[in-house]
């Protein structure tokens, strides 16, 4: 998109290396963990949407044995980021950064159907434009494995009801962008997984009135 919002709300710290550092990834990162270990099936061929920083590619990998990680992202910092944590880590399963914009119906070098078990992106859909959040659903409908898992971490509302803390949030989006905003799970993402073959298997709470959302292809 020409007119590419910034896609961080906070402060990116770098190391020197080319590697940037996240508040919100350093306090989320284990309970990411954690909710994963429990849902996921190892080894698994995950392709993250949106890597921003891409530690949580570098510190999953190390965490979860049998994860083949890919990043992939929009922003020119954030892939050099995930170029600098790739070459870090040295990790032979932490892979790409792919260049992917959600919203496209063609996402170059990582349209390979079937070949994904997992698509994977936290704090993204409610700081991108309506239509990358229907393409990211629609890609994973695309190209996930039969029984293969779409996981979403950030905030959401259920059904009308939000959290006075992410109402808050919301309204500062706006501000920021009108077509961003904290997204309803049940009115209008539900919807959109269902067209694309996608049925909401689990939603599991997590700090700070997040939630880590679990669709599965069917």
């Amino acid at each position: 998109m020409a007119d590419r919002p910034p896609v961080a709300l906070e402060d990116r710290g770098e190391g020197g290396d080319g590697r940037r550092y996240s508040p919100s990834i350093a306090r989320n990162r284990d309970a990411i963990r954690d909710v994963l270990s429990a849902h996921l099936c190892l080894p698994a061929r995950v392709l993250e949407i949106a890597s921003g920083t891409g530690e949580h590619g570098a510190y999953l990998v190390a965490e979860l044995p049998g994860l083949d990680w890919t990043y992939s992202d929009i922003d020119g910092p954030s892939l050099e980021s995930q170029r600098a944590w790739r070459h870090a880590t040295g990790a032979p399963l932490l892979r790409g950064p792919l260049e992917i914009n959600a919203a496209e119906t063609n996402w170059g070098d990582a349209e390979r159907p079937g070949a994904w078990d997992v698509l994977f992106s936290a704090n993204m859909v409610h700081i991108a434009p309506f239509e990358a959040v229907s393409g990211l659903i629609e890609g994973a409908g695309r190209l996930l494995k039969t029984d293969g898992l779409l996981t979403l971490y950030g905030p959401f509302a259920r059904d009308g009801v939000i959290a006075p803390s992410n109402a808050a949030f919301d309204e500062s989006l706006k501000r920021r962008d009108a077509r961003w905003g904290v997204r309803d799970l049940d009115g209008e993402l539900v919807p959109l997984a269902q067209k694309g073959g996608l049925r909401l298997e689990s939603v599991v709470q997590m700090p700070a009135n997040n939630l880590t959302v679990f669709f599965r292809k069917i």
